[in-house]
């Protein structure tokens, strides 16, 4: 049986040490939640605890990837996302 791939954009919060975000994207969302809160994800959330605030579903990875870079420059959405983790 053929089985669609399924790619997910995504946007994790923190508040520690500060309110800040993380964009990304990944074929299994929950796995790499879990590697970005056991310190096993990007550099950049390593030590804190993050949790989900945003994720968009995509056929194609080519297209999860060019929504990511549209995401990590989207200051107002991702300020919007900050404001609802204080």
């Amino acid at each position: 049986m053929f089985r669609i791939m399924k790619f997910y954009v995504y946007i994790i919060g923190t508040t520690n040490p500060k309110p800040r975000t993380y964009v990304g994207w990944s074929n299994d969302i929950d796995k790499r939640i879990r590697a970005h809160n056991t310190s096993k994800g990007a550099k950049y959330t390593r030590g804190s605890k993050w949790k989900l605030l945003y994720k968009e579903i995509f056929e194609s990875k080519s297209d999860a990837m060019k929504r990511e870079i549209v995401l990590k420059k989207d200051r107002k959405l991702r300020t919007q996302l900050r404001k609802k983790l204080v």
